[in-house]
């Protein structure tokens, strides 16, 4: 299952009647993570009035949670979810802090507010897939290893790192489907004479472009 997520931090401002909303947008895999941004947002902005949160985590974004921090029910944890949810994103929190303007906003004002200050640091925030990739190592002659390499690239098989000795040893990841088709590729391009071992799956970013 393949799903989106943020390469790195981002952030991002917004003013509404005077009320200021910043945003930190993290990429996270624990609510232990989480919860440690949300942590360094209250740190960084002790005076604030309100440090409201959000965070998607897992495949299939199946941790959800929120918190509204003192703004009426609803008003802020749900939208930031929102936010988060339908831009496809996981694995990542967000918390928004706000500067209160001395205006109140009402229930839609804030509903609204709150889940645009979200999307804001979402378009600033450069997108990745991350998707499950099995690790393959390929042992093969010097004489083979780059017309290897270069066949995988081709066929967007991603390599990993290399060991030279008596042969080289290089990593590959590559999806569940196209284990037959590397392992035929290697035999063929060297003859039956590399080796293909099969480890384990993780989930990894793939290569943009």
């Amino acid at each position: 299952m393949e799903y989106r997520t943020i390469a790195d931090r981002a952030q991002a401002e917004i003013e509404i009647s005077r009320s200021r909303f910043l945003t930190t947008l993290a990429r996270v895999e624990t609510e232990v993570a989480a919860r440690e941004v949300i942590a360094e947002a209250r740190s960084a902005h002790p005076r604030a009035r309100h440090h409201c949160s959000a965070f998607v985590l897992g495949p299939g974004g199946r941790v959800r949670r929120s918190n509204d921090d003192g703004e009426p029910g609803g008003t802020a944890g749900a939208p930031m979810l929102d936010a988060l949810t339908s831009a496809g994103l996981s694995d990542v929190v967000a918390v928004v802090t706000r500067y209160f303007g001395g205006v109140l906003l009402g229930a839609g004002g804030l509903t609204r507010a709150y889940r645009a200050a979200v999307a804001r640091a979402i378009e600033a925030a450069r997108i990745v897939t991350r998707a499950p990739r099995r690790s393959v190592l390929v042992d093969s002659g010097y004489d083979v290893a780059a017309v290897i390499e270069a066949e995988a690239r081709r066929r967007g098989w991603t390599p990993g790192e290399a060991e030279y000795g008596e042969a080289v040893s290089r990593s590959y990841l590559v999806a569940e489907d196209q284990l037959a088709p590397l392992t035929a590729l290697v035999a063929e391009l060297s003859a039956g004479t590399a080796t293909v071992a099969v480890g384990s799956t993780a989930y990894v970013d793939l290569p943009s472009g």
